[in-house]
């Protein structure tokens, strides 16, 4: 009995049917020194590095053959998730051309894609050596990218990996939960942060989403960096919006979170009308694009929603993506709900699957006061969709 992790084992399970679905016969899996230089399929179908050369071949009848140094061959057989290790001495290519033989397949799933990261593991160098490895055989004309396959594989959620997403989501929100009580006037940006990272140290076995440089991110008022910047000396004053982008790790799978707060000014009892509104018009669209998330439909359009309902309000269009898929990591690849622009490629026109897990992240500027963004989570189930996150709902209030 393997003593590997079991959600490697639920993907390695998803594998043969999305290959049958999509008529590729064999995905190759294809490293060195992964380590260093890291694909990140590894974390979903193998569980482990590799130092030399390594081929890991997975096929639409449910064969599982890795082909791997003779020094990485006990490990992998200590993890148990490939049942036909190959280990060789002098070099992989007799054993990988002799497999591939065996297979016989008429389509190679290799990673590499033009606008998926998730699916683009495979270097240019490890791509040169391939093709130098198969030279003279036919299975170098039958190569082709593994991105549908990575992201139907990646995104379909299993219902552990949705579990585990939610996990980290009730955590993110008990963090906010913990912080709101403790903030006020004066604190900077860094203070704040700091207070987050201290309620995630009190809980215990988290890790941070991302890197620690803008995990958290805090920006506070109109002249703030904004998103994907780090926490800075800015002082909140009286009148601040407050946003804090925000995520954690917890059993290997991440939240992305953001949440707003406003500032009273002296004499204040609420937030200005002008903030309400920002504030409404952006749960508003997230409700309109939730509403519409569904199977079938594509990225682009669900972003149109949620962009549409923002500009005919009268606020200018956010500069990015209306959402992301999460799971292991916070952008977690594949499908995005976003507009037709050049940095996304093919992205928009992708269709959504059920499973997969995605944000809702829109945001509006409120004139003199900064940013209002509230950013959630949620699965994509057969009629629809169902948060993950518990949404923020209401304008939070911190008293000067």
């Amino acid at each position: 009995m393997g003593v590997g992790d079991p959600m490697v084992a639920e993907k390695l399970e998803q594998v043969p049917g999305i290959l049958d679905e999509l008529g590729i016969d064999v995905w190759l899996l294809f490293a060195r020194e992964s380590h260093t230089v890291h694909d990140p399929c590894f974390d979903l179908v193998v569980g482990s590095n590799v130092t030399w050369h390594s081929a890991f071949l997975l096929t639409r009848h449910g064969e599982r053959i890795a082909i791997v140094g003779s020094l990485d061959k006990a490990q992998l057989e200590t993890l148990g998730h490939y049942p036909e290790i190959i280990g060789y001495v002098g070099g992989i290519s007799d054993d990988l051309r002799k497999t591939l033989a065996r297979l016989d397949p008429r389509r190679i799933a290799i990673n590499y894609s033009t606008d998926d990261v998730m699916s683009d593991g495979l270097t240019h160098g490890m791509y040169l050596t391939l093709i130098k490895f198969l030279g003279g055989t036919d299975y170098v004309e039958r190569l082709e990218s593994s991105a549908p396959l990575v992201g139907a594989l990646r995104g379909r959620k299993s219902p552990t990996e949705q579990a585990r997403i939610k996990t980290a989501c009730e955590t993110t929100v008990e963090i906010f939960s913990r912080l709101t009580p403790r903030l006020r006037v004066g604190l900077t940006e860094k203070e704040v942060a700091a207070m987050i990272r201290e309620e995630m140290d009190a809980i215990g076995g988290l890790d941070l989403a991302w890197d620690a440089d803008h995990c958290p991110a805090v920006f506070t008022g109109p002249d703030s960096a904004g998103a994907h910047a780090g926490p800075t000396d800015r002082p909140i004053e009286p009148g601040h919006l407050m946003n804090v982008d925000f995520g954690v790790k917890r059993n290997d799978y991440v939240s992305d979170l953001q949440r707003t707060w406003y500032f009273l000014r002296p004499g204040e009892n609420d937030a200005p009308q002008a903030v309400h509104r920002g504030f409404d018009t952006l749960l508003g669209a997230i409700r309109a694009a939730a509403a519409e998330l569904r199977p079938g439909v594509t990225g682009e359009s669900i972003d149109t929603i949620a962009r549409s309902y923002i500009t005919d309000r009268g606020y200018a269009e956010y500069p990015h993506a209306l959402g992301h898929q999460v799971g292991r990591t916070a952008h977690d690849g594949a499908g995005v709900l976003c507009p037709r622009w050049e940095r996304y490629g093919s992205l928009p026109h992708l269709t959504v699957q059920k499973g997969q897990c995605y944000t809702i992240e829109p945001r509006l500027t409120v004139e003199g006061h900064g940013i209002v963004t509230m950013e959630e989570i949620v699965v994509v189930e057969e009629d629809g969709c169902e948060y993950l996150s518990r949404p923020q709902t209401e304008l939070y209030l911190v008293r000067s």
